[in-house]
């Protein structure tokens, strides 16, 4: 098969071999990709300048292993400047592709979705709602798709999330975090102007995510905690 050309994003970058990278990308067509890229001898090189998260790329990768040649990389358009918290913002997206996401699988919805994110920070738009709709799209493309119908069934007025049953009546007292019915039900229905609901829906994908993450912290959460 035809190698072709792309549109992606950097997610992640490091040096690899003596003037060599190894670059996550997020590509259109192919899902995330690693792959190794000359990055040229001198600091000025253009490609290593290329290597910078944001910008929007075409790229050509060439290989049949899972680690690809980058043989070509040029800017498609201008890169979306994000500052302070809105640039934390698309850190955080990134590092959560590159620890979740699987190799060589193609998820163009949510390309387009990421996208679309850091066109809304760049703008300076209001960054929890942005977050808060681009977790969902990815536990979506992850196959962990929220079932809300258990908070509009039940007669329960709180609810605890377990990754195994999904949403549970607040039955029994655990040590797990609980959730109002009327939060739960905003959410699913994307109504996310009420601060309370804004919170407790970070709450909710926090304790997912978590979850999916092993515990193990994230480099791009510090950061907001370093700014406050």
């Amino acid at each position: 098969m035809q190698p072709i050309e792309q549109l992606a994003f950097v997610l992640h970058s490091r040096p690899y071999r003596e003037h060599q990278h190894i670059v996550e990308l997020l590509t259109k067509d192919e899902g995330k990709v690693s792959a190794i890229v000359y990055s040229g001898k001198t600091n000025k090189s253009n490609k290593k300048g290329l290597l910078q998260p944001f910008c929007p790329l075409n790229v050509l990768l060439k290989g049949q292993s899972q680690l690809k040649n980058l043989s070509r990389i040029e800017v498609s358009e201008k890169s979306y400047v994000l500052k302070g918290n809105f640039l934390y913002s698309g850190f955080y997206l990134n590092e959560l592709l590159v620890k979740l996401l699987g190799e060589m699988s193609p998820c163009p919805a949510l390309f387009n979705n990421y996208q679309l994110s850091l066109a809304l920070l760049s703008q300076n738009q209001s960054i929890e709602p942005i977050l808060r709709k681009f977790e969902l799209d990815l536990l979506d493309e992850l196959g962990f798709s929220l079932d809300f119908s258990p908070v509009f069934e039940q007669t329960a007025t709180s609810f605890y999330y377990m990754p195994e049953e999904g949403f549970i009546p607040n039955t029994e007292k655990l040590r797990l975090p609980l959730f109002k019915k009327a939060h739960l039900q905003a959410i699913s229905q994307e109504n996310l102007i009420d601060t309370d609901v804004l919170h407790s829906n970070k709450l909710l994908m926090r304790h997912i995510f978590n979850g999916l993450l092993g515990g193990k912290p994230l480099n791009s959460r510090k950061l907001f905690t370093k700014q406050k």
